[in-house]
Parts: structure tokens; sequence; C-alpha cells
């Protein structure tokens, strides 16, 4: 894997262990509204996530 790759996975690492480091409690709520929501409503947020990322991956925004 390119080494561009493995930074951008570590950086990525970084971000999602900020939450349950920082803010434990907070972050264990908000899974928890999270799996309330219906299937769909996650699939829209990560869906919306995924083109977010390749927009900034790719220098469009």
């Amino acid at each position: 894997m390119p080494e561009v790759l493995w930074k951008a996975l570590g950086l990525m690492l970084v971000f999602e262990g900020l939450m349950p480091f920082l803010a434990p409690e907070s972050w264990q709520q908000t899974l928890r509204r999270l799996s309330e929501l219906p299937p769909q409503r996650l699939r829209w947020f990560g869906g919306a996530a995924v083109v977010l990322g390749l927009l900034i991956v790719n220098d469009i925004l």
C-alpha cells in the first residue's frame, strides 16, 4: 500500500479514537441513539459521508 494511504489510515484512526478517549460516556450515548435509527437513515448518513470524503480527497471542496 502506498505510503500516503497508510498515513490516511493512521489519521482516520486518530480521529476515530478521539471521542471515545476524550468523552467516553457521551460517545456511548451517541452510539445508543444511532443504534435506534432506522437502517435507511444510517445508510443515508453513510452514503453522505462517503461522498463528502471523496469530494475532500479529490480537492473538490
